[in-house]
């Protein structure tokens, strides 16, 4: 029996269950629809709450836009998050995103926490409007649930049996499987390589690059997984390259002096570097 421990890995979970499994019946994916709707609406409150704290104004209709947040406020104080858009909500969701101050404060959202799906749903508010609505695989690929505890996961491939254990990367989930997974036969380390310029939910003192290059040395050199075969994952690389063009890499790596095409490789050769040291 093979064993595969995954590190705060929906994507590693998602495909496995896509190639591996029979894929998503029509009632998972109904089951997302909530999940979307939230994520969307909480990405945009979160940009709204921002804008104050950076200094940041609506550039079209003040008036209006204050009517339309506190809509959509007033949606998440009534947790309503889950529900699918109403027009009048739909209107205003779609308005506040035209603006010019909200697409201002969007482009500074390493400066506070946003999901990284938060443009790709805001994107799309008239698909995600439409009364007869079914999230698609990609939409639930850019949703967020965090992982909480251990998540388990079978699937066979060329008649062997695996299990693949999803868990949570953030400080406070740690200590729930680092001792637990002494015998299993790799480790699976999942690094977002758009978080170089982003800092911890838990902490915002710290970034989320070197805080994920602290934890990689960590299980490299813990007595626990000494024969435990790792493979580096990175993702979000699309994001990445959208991010560095306007966002510089020293912002986590300050001897980095090289051009932003370049950051691909000085991102892998720091975490290599954790991994024999």
């Amino acid at each position: 029996m093979d064993r595969h421990l995954s590190i705060d890995s929906p994507l590693i979970r998602f495909l496995c269950r896509i190639i591996h499994e029979s894929g998503f019946t029509p009632e998972d994916f109904k089951q997302y629809r909530p999940v979307v709707y939230s994520n969307t609406i909480q990405s945009l409150v979160a940009i709204l709450r921002a804008m104050p704290n950076l200094g940041i104004q609506y550039g079209n209709n003040e008036r209006e836009a204050n009517l339309d947040g506190k809509m959509v406020f007033d949606v998440i104080q009534r947790m309503e998050d889950t529900e699918p858009f109403s027009e009048e909500l739909l209107a205003a969701m779609k308005r506040l995103w035209a603006d010019s101050g909200v697409q201002e404060c969007f482009g500074r959202s390493n400066e506070y926490q946003l999901n990284d799906s938060a443009k790709y749903f805001l994107d799309d508010l008239d698909r995600l409007g439409a009364k007869d609505y079914q999230p698609t695989e990609q939409d639930i690929l850019r949703t967020r649930v965090k992982t909480t505890g251990i998540v388990e996961v079978h699937f066979s491939f060329k008649n062997l049996n695996f299990k693949l254990f999803d868990v949570g990367g953030q400080r406070s989930e740690r200590k729930k499987w680092i001792h637990c997974f002494e015998d299993v036969t790799a480790i699976i380390f999942c690094v977002a390589m758009s978080e170089y310029d982003q800092v911890l939910h838990e902490d915002e003192t710290t970034n989320r690059m070197q805080e994920s290059l602290k934890l990689f040395d960590s299980i490299c050199n813990n007595k626990w997984f000494t024969d435990t075969s790792i493979i580096l994952f990175l993702n979000k690389k699309d994001l990445f390259e959208e991010k560095i063009r306007k966002s510089p890499l020293t912002i986590c790596f300050p001897e980095y002096t090289g051009k932003c095409l370049g950051a691909i490789a000085e991102i892998s050769r720091e975490i290599a570097d954790e991994r024999v040291s």
